[in-house]
Formats: C-alpha cells, sequence, structure tokens
C-alpha cells in the first residue's frame, strides 16, 4: 500500500487591509492629527458641548472651534443637534469604541488631567 497522502492548508498570508480603505483610514487620522482636535474629542467624549464651550477650552476663536469641528463631522466622527439657537456636538454612536481606544491610547502615553 502506499503512502497515504495528507493535504494540508496552504499557510496563510498576512491579514492586511485593502488600499482603499487604507487611504480612508490615513485621511481620517489626519483629521484626528491635531491637538484642538483631539482635546474636542476628549470632551465631547464625556458630554454634548457647543462650539462655544469647545473653543473655550481649547482656547480659540468660536470660528476656528467651527472649523475643526465641521472636519470631524465631516469625517463621520461628531454629530450635532440643534437646541433652540445652539448646536451641540458628541460623538456618532457608531465611533464611540474606536476613538475611546485612540483617546485611552494617547492618554496613557501622553497623560491626561
Amino acid at each position: 500500500m502506499g503512502k497515504k497522502k495528507t493535504t494540508s492548508a496552504p499557510p496563510a498570508g498576512p491579514r492586511i487591509t485593502p488600499l482603499d480603505q487604507l487611504a480612508e483610514a490615513a485621511e481620517c487620522l489626519r483629521v484626528l492629527a491635531h491637538p484642538h482636535r483631539l482635546r474636542m474629542l476628549q470632551l465631547v467624549r464625556q458630554g454634548d458641548f457647543t462650539v462655544g464651550e469647545l473653543a473655550a477650552a481649547c482656547e480659540i476663536v468660536s470660528p476656528a472651534a467651527s472649523e475643526h469641528l465641521r472636519l470631524m463631522e465631516r469625517c463621520g466622527f461628531l454629530v450635532a443637534d440643534q437646541r433652540g439657537r445652539r448646536r451641540y456636538y458628541r460623538l456618532a454612536e457608531e465611533h464611540v469604541p474606536h476613538l475611546t481606544a485612540i483617546l485611552t491610547c494617547i492618554e496613557s502615553r501622553f497623560g491626561a488631567a
């Protein structure tokens, strides 16, 4: 009788993400890569804030804060609710775990007050 032939699956290659998805990730990371935006995310992770409150926390003027918020909203990180004459920003539900993980990593490496 001949030898029993065993078949094994070929070795699995490295797990990689498609380039178009990595390009999207890189764009989102560029949006996050700003100290004022990171501070804003730290705040909205804890609750809803207005543009004025976020601007004051970042020590910048409201128009600059609005531009930062627009970028993060366009990337899908934030959503805004209109309440009367004010807009309140909060984390988009689908991004809470991801942004929390990123911020936790940053805070553990660089500290948090």
